[in-house]
């Protein structure tokens, strides 16, 4: 499938990781707090979608949470650069992001909720990072450059748009576009409708459970990274579970993508896509060439499941 380029004049923000880090950092642990009040309030759903945030026109948000007989919704805005919560029946409340320490920001978001007549309690630490700094005691990310969370929530956007044309050719079970809070990805997942080995876990400060229930049907997962000091590179990514031993050896496109046998993934680095002539073609490629390696080596019925 031809994608036409939306670009113009090749407007995917450059992402550099080394100007990006500290303020990323610190974001991956804003939203993890606001993540973690979606979590408590939202009914369960299967895989853990209930919990998820959206790319918005603005920035990133919860979209609307039940609570009693009124909503909320809690956005972050990376144009105006500020958070609000808006409420049935309240006034809309804002917060400036600046740099501010976690500590911070997350007294100020209960104070915000407080004011709304919300009242919840989450798990006061982060999940799937090391240290698990407890948010009320962390005064060490404290930093918000506004270009840089700018151009990430630039770079997911477009991303964004490419996934959701990517779910669109799919008529099985898939999920949402969505991001995780706890990796920070942007990501989209496809399911063959088997069920799945039971999942050994692996990932820091995230109860097993949650990680069998998320993995317990066979699936075919791609999305996008924006990095972290240990793997200093935004990429988009895809994976199967379980996947076949032949998986990573399957010819898959554009040429830059490549497969990594210790993340047991491929990989696209962003810069790739961002300095290519098209790069929602590239990224789509990429997104349906890995998906048909997992189908084809997994042996899903691709006559059932595909528009």
């Amino acid at each position: 499938m031809d994608i036409p380029s939306t670009t113009v004049g090749h407007d995917w923000p450059v992402l550099e990781f080394d100007k990006l880090q500290d303020t990323l950092e610190t974001l991956h642990q804003w939203l993890q707090i606001v993540g973690k009040i979606r979590l408590r309030t939202m009914p369960w759903q299967n895989h853990s979608w209930h919990t998820a945030l959206y790319v918005s026109p603005h920035g990133y948000t919860t979209q609307s949470i039940p609570y009693g007989d009124k909503i909320f919704e809690i956005e972050f805005d990376f144009v105006k650069h500020e958070l609000s919560l808006e409420c049935t029946g309240e006034q809309a409340q804002v917060l400036p992001l600046t740099s501010m320490t976690v500590a911070e920001f997350h007294d100020k978001v209960f104070e915000m909720l407080a004011n709304a007549g919300i009242k919840v309690e989450i798990h006061g630490a982060p999940n799937e990072m090391e240290p698990a700094i407890p948010f009320r005691e962390n005064t060490i990310n404290k930093t918000y450059d506004p270009a840089q969370a700018n151009n990430l929530w630039k770079a997911m956007l477009k991303a964004n748009v490419v996934f959701h044309r990517f779910r669109s050719e799919f008529i099985g079970k898939c999920s949402p576009v969505h991001l995780f809070w706890g990796a920070f990805d942007l990501a989209v997942t496809r399911f063959s409708g088997a069920d799945a080995p039971l999942h050994q876990g692996g990932m820091p400060n995230m109860p097993l459970e949650v990680m069998q229930e998320a993995y317990s049907k066979e699936v075919s997962s791609a999305g996008f990274w924006p990095g972290s000091k240990d793997a200093p590179m935004p990429a988009f990514y895809a994976y199967a579970y379980p996947s076949d031993a032949s998986f990573g050896e399957q010819p898959v496109e554009p040429k830059e993508a490549f497969w990594s046998q210790d993340m047991g993934e491929f990989f696209l680095k962003y810069e790739d896509v961002q300095r290519s002539n098209n790069p929602e073609e590239m990224l789509y490629k990429f997104l349906q060439t890995t998906y048909e390696a997992a189908a084809n080596t997994s042996g899903w019925n691709r006559t059932l499941l595909e528009r």
